[in-house]
């Protein structure tokens, strides 16, 4: 058994809570990274309550100068966390009681630890949704950048991993920023579900105390007070979603991870990875492991656990607040560190990438890129397309055999396929005239690549101007 029953709590209990028992509910090893949150929330709660006349101007100076000055020593590592003080929110009122006497206990007026977490929890992922959408803000600036210096590139495009057409590798960089710009949309769609206060909720029902909720929600930066006081304390929706957002977000890190690794390779050699991101074997000398990449797209499976772990806490609770919502915080902690880690070393890597443009272009000889040229071609030319599909499947059957590839095949030896084909194919057949065909927007043609490029530029700017983002 522990010494005492919880002061905090432990008024109608005729036994200490067991050992074990205190150690198995405890959140302190976890939750004490709200420190900052917590207090936060705690200064602005005791302003308000000294506006509506519930605390004296001298009692809410003494609280706000004792949480300041206990902010200042957990930063310093100066507090040993209780267990036995169960959570973040007990260790630091207990340790405000000692500094500054009863008017410690004076601050849990009108709150509860139901409100008072579910506020901390919506202040930490505010916070740290604005440093992911800063780190998104530059891997999507850094694969901008370098899809404009790669317009002109020419690399095969693949369906089924098998070679389709030709394109351009700005293009398949601005696909990966595509893919991130919805990302970056969702987290800040997101960001204004969080930023919602829940304080003045108290355990369910509010409270009876003159409270001023919407002063505690322009002190602490929240759009609005929660509508329903039931609501406010019981659920985690905004976890969810942005747990949500996250498993979307690292599938992208992830399919963009397997590109690099495939690229990377002898078979491929697309591109080279900067030393810096890669490691090498402790057997075979020769080896450059695309290690990052490869430990981004298994760190996926992780938060697509948490985004489980986090729908299947909150699936048959009901109304209002359940201890099952302790569970709720290292999910999303880990899945915050993990985003934020994965982010950072993609926006390092990513724009390191070194194009290989010789082996690129190579690959998209190889494979009958232009074939569907050619049945456009064909096409332009007054035969049906089903019928042109079928020319040019006969033509690459041909070039199989042969092994020469369509712009490799003489004028006579394409005209056996149909008569219509002059000397103008060639234009059609060779990849940079594929490319540059392509001339309309959403497509590969450098001009094109170019233009996207700045439009996306100009979009990442005037997002990051409306909402603030670094």
């Amino acid at each position: 058994m522990t010494q005492a029953t919880n002061q905090s709590w432990g008024g109608r209990f005729s036994e200490p809570t067991d050992a074990f028992v205190a150690a198995f509910t405890a959140s302190i090893p976890f939750d004490k990274r709200l420190y900052h949150h917590d207090i936060r929330g705690s200064i602005a709660h005791a302003t308000m309550l000294a506006q509506v006349g519930v605390l004296t101007d001298d009692e809410r100076d003494r609280i706000i100068d004792g949480l300041n000055a206990i902010e200042a020593e957990i930063e310093r590592g100066e507090v040993e966390w209780s267990i036995a003080l169960e959570d973040i929110h007990m260790n630091i009122e207990a340790r405000l009681t000692d500094k500054i006497g009863i008017t410690g206990k004076k601050l849990h007026t009108g709150r509860s630890r139901n409100d008072q977490i579910a506020t901390d929890i919506r202040l930490y992922l505010r916070d740290e949704i604005d440093a992911v959408a800063a780190e998104l803000s530059r891997l999507r600036s850094g694969l901008i950048e370098l899809a404009d210096r790669e317009a002109d590139t020419i690399m095969p495009g693949f369906t089924h991993l098998q070679t389709a057409q030709p394109v351009t590798f700005g293009h398949h960089l601005l696909a990966w920023q595509e893919m991130l710009t919805r990302d970056h949309e969702r987290l800040l769609d997101c960001r204004k579900r969080v930023n919602v206060l829940p304080l003045g909720a108290a355990a369910l029902a509010g409270t009876t105390y003159p409270i001023d909720r919407h002063v505690t929600a322009e002190l602490l930066g929240f759009d609005r007070p929660s509508e329903n006081s039931l609501d406010a304390v019981s659920d985690r929706d905004f976890a969810i979603e942005f747990t949500a957002f996250a498993s979307i977000l690292l599938m992208h890190l992830s399919r963009m991870s397997e590109e690099m690794v495939l690229w990377a390779s002898a078979q491929f050699d697309f591109v080279d990875l900067p030393d810096r991101f890669c490691t090498g074997s402790s057997i075979m000398p020769q080896k450059k492991n695309p290690d990052v990449p490869e430990l981004v797209r298994g760190k996926t499976g992780r938060v697509y656990g948490h985004l489980m772990s986090l729908l299947t806490l909150m699936k048959s609770q009901p109304l209002a607040y359940n201890k099952d919502n302790q569970e709720d915080k290292e999910p999303l902690f880990d899945t915050l560190d993990t985003v934020k880690g994965c982010l950072r070393a993609f926006a390092d890597m990513a724009p390191a990438l070194v194009a290989k443009p010789e082996s690129m272009l190579e690959a998209a000889r190889r494979g009958f890129s232009t074939a569907t040229d050619l049945a456009d071609y064909l096409v332009r030319a007054g035969v049906a397309f089903r019928d042109a599909h079928e020319i040019v499947g006969k033509a690459v059957a041909y070039g199989i055999e042969q092994r020469k590839d369509l712009s490799e095949m003489s004028l006579e030896e394409l005209k056996r396929f149909s008569d219509v084909i002059g000397e103008d194919v060639f234009e059609v057949l060779t990849l940079e005239g594929s490319v540059a065909a392509r001339n309309h927007i959403g497509g590969t043609a450098p001009d094109q690549v170019r233009a996207a490029a700045q439009r996306a530029r100009d979009a990442l700017a005037t997002l990051q101007e409306r909402h603030h983002v670094a």
